[in-house]
């Protein structure tokens, strides 16, 4: 993966993406090393008379270099040694933060770019390995963040979900809620190859753009050509073209969004009752599943003890529960049905009148 798979956080800050490339901040770390160091040489050189050695009891420039380089890096061997009060001060006051802090520079350096590299790599092989029946979220913005909270409300481990987006800001949200990441973009083979699309239980897109999402689709059919993928669109004309990508649903929030306003003029418990269907929080929710061989030849009302049957998938078409082909159902077909969800409260309407007001009613 382009990023690493778990950070925790427990303060917000402020963060941009570096814009230096990993060699120039490498170089620019050097050079600043080499700026403290060359300012500790200078002193020792200009206070020289403070320093005495004891190998032939003349400091040259070639000491000084030696004594300052041995006192940042080590604590000295103790050939040559500050002697007086002032040389002893400075180093004592500076050249024990210099070293201190470069000590520190060089560690953070090893970590960043050594380190935490192998260490990403090691945990994403893990991560990977383990990666069998996921669901991809490609997108983790207001409707993808939706989605996952969703998928959690209906008791998918969070361990199951990956995320897949370019925004540090989003990846940091996701983590939070417990789900796999990937920086990267979703429209690349190696980073849908970096998440085992392959291996996936279903995909969904979400990108913020129509192109974009479908761009997504397209590259995740051709990575996985069995893989269930529902895909958001802003623009009814970009329906047709997710679906000839590869899309399995199409999802156009705007004219859902239409269809609840509609309803609602109608009667408010129109589109009440909607957004308790559609959520795993409403005390009704809708099933889908295929017939089993025991029920091939009944009726929808008598497999639909539990629920209430609403329609019939049978070879790409659909059939209301009113229909002939309800009557008797068929090795194959895919049946859709309206099942109670036993802990959820009662919800209050909304709206409803109060007591006096139903009474006169």
């Amino acid at each position: 993966m382009a990023r690493r798979i778990t950070r925790i956080s427990n303060y917000l800050t402020l963060s941009r993406r570096p814009t230096l490339p990993i060699w120039l901040d490498i170089a620019w770390r050097v050079l600043f090393v080499l700026a403290l160091i060359s300012a500790a040489v200078a002193v020792h050189w200009f206070d020289r008379t403070g320093l005495q050695d004891s190998y032939d009891g003349d400091v040259s420039f070639y000491d000084v270099i030696y004594f300052t380089m041995i006192s940042i890096t080590t604590t000295g061997y103790g050939d040559i040694a500050p002697v007086t009060e002032q040389a002893r001060m400075f180093d004592a006051l500076l050249v024990t933060p210099i070293r201190i802090f470069v000590v520190l520079l060089f560690l953070g350096t090893a970590y960043n770019f050594v380190f935490k590299r192998t260490w990403d790599r090691w945990r994403m092989k893990i991560i990977q390995s383990n990666l069998h029946d996921h669901i991809v979220i490609a997108g983790f913005g207001t409707s993808g963040k939706e989605a996952v909270n969703e998928l959690i409300a209906r008791g998918i481990n969070p361990e199951e979900i990956v995320v897949v987006d370019t925004s540090d800001d989003a990846l940091t949200e996701a983590e939070k809620l417990g789900c796999a990441v990937i920086n990267g973009d979703a429209t690349r083979d190696g980073v849908l190859m970096d998440v085992k699309i392959s291996r996936a239980r279903s995909m969904i897109v979400s990108a913020g753009r129509d192109d974009t999402s479908i761009l997504i689709v397209l590259t995740a059919r051709h990575l996985a050509y069995h893989l269930p993928i529902s895909v958001s669109v802003r623009a009814s004309d970009n329906e047709m073209l997710a679906r000839q990508a590869g899309a399995t649903t199409v999802i156009n929030p705007v004219s859902f969004a239409g269809l609840l306003l509609a309803g609602s003029s109608e009667g408010a418990k129109i589109s009440d009752y909607i957004n308790d269907l559609a959520s795993a929080t409403g005390r009704v929710k809708l099933v889908q599943r295929s017939v089993g061989e025991d029920e091939v030849g009944l009726s929808m009302q008598d497999i639909a003890k539990d629920g209430l049957g609403v329609r019939i998938y049978r070879d790409n078409n659909a059939y209301g529960f009113w229909e002939a082909e309800a009557m008797q159902l068929e090795a194959g077909d895919v049946i859709v049905v309206i099942v109670p969800v036993p802990e959820a409260d009662p919800k209050p309407a909304k709206d409803a009148p109060d007591k006096k007001a139903g009474e006169a009613e």
